[in-house]
């Protein structure tokens, strides 16, 4: 059984100024980052879904060993980049039996956290990273639960509306994993 990796990398970044994929963070780009963790994380394959200044990405990322799928409709929301990779991942054989999402803007994520949470896929099972009592990324949804994750995805939300009416199931990252965010320039010097 094989756990696949979702890289959500597609926004504009507006609040940043600039597409968050292209953010270096402590000697990498947070696409890459975040790519590369789920990868040392037990995630195979692993997708990331671009979006806003794709050939950009392309041509300064370095995506190496994972697969690039372009959301066209990107503008639109975090959703469309969610339901993008679900679709995409519909074309992977069966023993792909659960997906690990991850947005691009989470370089306190540990590969080891995602670990933990690969230790929950079953092809029904709903499972995120935990912090302090409170769910986290990254978020694991088994294959049974990507139609119906995809069909909640609008606007901003990915499987956030989906996940709030189920038994999630909450693996304790705290001590080995960071739940913050990369949203403006100044939360680059997180500590």
């Amino acid at each position: 059984m094989r756990v696949a990796g979702v890289v959500l990398a597609a926004g504009a970044g507006r609040r940043f100024g600039m597409p968050k994929a292209l953010v270096e963070y402590r000697g990498s780009l947070l696409v890459d980052r975040a790519a590369r963790v789920l990868a040392e994380g037990g995630c195979d394959p692993v997708l990331v879904v671009l979006g806003a200044a794709e050939a950009q990405v392309r041509a300064e990322a370095e995506l190496r060993g994972v697969r690039a799928v372009s959301n066209p409709d990107w503008s639109t929301g975090m959703g469309s980049s969610f339901r993008t990779a679900l679709t995409a991942l519909d074309d992977e054989p069966a023993d792909v039996a659960a997906a690990v999402v991850l947005p691009v803007d989470m370089p306190g994520v540990t590969a080891e956290a995602v670990r933990r949470v690969v230790a929950r896929a079953a092809p029904d099972a709903l499972a995120a990273a935990s912090l302090a009592g409170r769910r986290s990324h990254p978020v694991l949804l088994g294959r049974a639960h990507w139609r119906g994750a995809a069909s909640r995805a609008v606007g901003d939300a990915g499987a956030r509306g989906y996940l709030r009416d189920r038994a999630v199931t909450l693996v304790r990252c705290d001590g080995i994993s960071e739940g913050f965010d990369i949203d403006r320039p100044a939360d680059l010097d997180h500590r």
